[in-house]
């Protein structure tokens, strides 16, 4: 099961990220884009290319098939505008291995072109690529072949600054295949739904390779909730029973069917599946791959995960305590973590906690005892060296809670100075983000978010 990885997002290479850590305030930035007066800022010029693809020879001896490749620009800093845009490809290690026709938007030159792009975007959720190669195996290449492109990148911020991508950062492999290719259509993401609908999902998937698939299974993994979904003989149900995993029920279809390149396949009747009164942020995962361990040439589109948003709500709340002890005394303070529902949530995407539960110590006491999942920090959020003692504590969940989940954590806290009616904050955060202070949009009330722990 894939539950970490949600679509295809835009992606940072490493050698990308060790640039940016390495030099992000100098990089680039020949002028700054703001008043004398005002925080000197920085920003940085990325490119997002794909990492690799594989290009399959011609069938029976008709021309190869061409792929797509997006590549496009972003840069960090949403407080500057940024344009001009140049972006140079670099094809020459491509002879006898592939050939590329170049967009309307870059002039060639020989085995390379440099691509306008005249306002770059920052990364986020409107992004898009800006530059579309069409590439195909060169005629007479044999499979196994492989070459790459390689990019470079600079552009334009504010009046007369200059920004540069980190330079040999950023290429694509391309390799000669033979085999087929099972590609899952697109399929769009569901939005606004509501419990108790039932969706019907447009499945089909096409044979792009230049071989045949003699047989191919279907795995469909829907989250938990998602229900009803459509039941057919090629298939085995298994149910998760929610220790390790969210509770669902996953399915492996096996077909006989042979597939010959450029045919299409859709299930015997239309795929549904219902949306259940705990319902909210649901995805189904949907893989295609050829059987007897054939390789599919292209992995890149045999997988889907469908997002499906319900409208609904998680009401989370935390639920502090009160200890009594004169100097010396030990006493357990239980901190409750509840949702309250009606929906379950899971961070599916990224499989990061869904929520910590965080206690600044009460002035007087010392915790002695910490719970499991619970880590020691200062109160600024850093690190704490020793296990007891640390003015504050952060307590992660699981990256998924149901709808009914409550989990208790039980602190050993010792009195050592008497201060009558201290209390500490209790309270709830999301585990992501530099402080983790992001809301909870899923959430109706925030006031029970926080609680106290009193002493005396």
């Amino acid at each position: 099961m894939r539950l970490f990885s949600a679509g295809r997002p835009v992606r940072l290479r490493s050698g990308a990220v060790v640039a940016m850590a390495a030099g992000l305030l100098t990089a680039g930035l020949a002028a700054p884009a703001f008043a004398d007066d005002q925080p000197r800022q920085s920003d940085q010029l990325w490119i997002n290319e794909p990492y690799e693809q594989t290009l399959p020879l011609g069938t029976d001896g008709d021309q190869p098939q061409s792929r797509t490749l997006g590549v496009g620009m972003y840069h960090d800093n949403e407080n500057f505008t940024v344009t001009d845009g140049r972006l140079t490809v670099d094809v020459s290690d491509l002879t006898g291995v592939a050939e590329v026709t170049w967009p309307d938007n870059c002039t060639p030159s020989g085995t390379s072109a440099v691509c306008d792009v005249p306002v770059v975007p920052t990364i986020g959720e409107d992004y898009e690529d800006q530059v579309f190669l069409t590439v195909r195996a060169a005629d007479g290449a044999k499979a196994g072949a492989q070459g790459r492109i390689t990019y470079e990148a600079t552009a334009t911020v504010g009046p007369k600054g200059t920004l540069t991508a980190p330079h040999e950062s950023f290429d694509t492999t391309l390799t000669v295949g033979a085999g087929p290719d099972l590609a899952i259509d697109p399929i769009a993401d569901i939005e606004g739904a509501q419990p108790g609908d039932e969706r019907t999902i447009p499945f089909k998937v096409t044979n792009n390779g230049n071989e045949s698939a003699n047989g191919f299974t279907v795995k469909l993994n829907p989250s938990y909730g998602l229900t009803d979904l459509t039941r057919y003989d090629a298939c085995d149900y298994t149910t998760t029973d929610g220790d390790n995993y969210p509770p669902s029920t996953n399915a492996v279809c096996t077909f006989d069917q042979v597939l010959a390149p450029g045919d299409s396949f859709e299930l015997p009747e239309p795929l549904t599946v219902r949306l259940a009164p705990h319902a909210l942020n649901e995805r189904l995962d949907i893989d295609v791959e050829p059987t007897d361990g054939v390789q599919d040439i292209d992995s890149e589109n045999d997988y889907v995960a469908l997002q499906i948003g319900a409208e609904n709500t998680a009401d989370f709340s935390v639920t502090g305590d009160a200890i009594t002890g004169v100097a010396g005394e030990t006493a357990t303070a239980e901190l409750t973590f509840k949702n309250n529902g009606p929906a379950w949530f899971g961070n599916l995407g990224s499989g990061e906690p869904v929520a910590k539960v965080r206690l600044i110590v009460p002035e007087g006491t010392e915790v002695t005892g910490v719970p499991s999942g619970c880590n020691p920090h200062t109160l600024e959020g850093g690190y704490y060296p020793g296990q007891t003692g640390a003015p504050r504590y952060d307590c992660t969940l699981p990256y998924w809670v149901l709808e009914d989940t409550q989990r208790t954590f039980a602190f050993s806290v010792r009195v050592d100075t008497v201060v009558p009616g201290v209390t500490g904050a209790v309270s709830i955060h999301p585990s992501f983000g530099e402080f983790g202070e992001y809301p909870f949009d899923f959430d109706p009330d925030l006031t029970n978010n926080t609680a106290v722990l009193a002493v005396n």
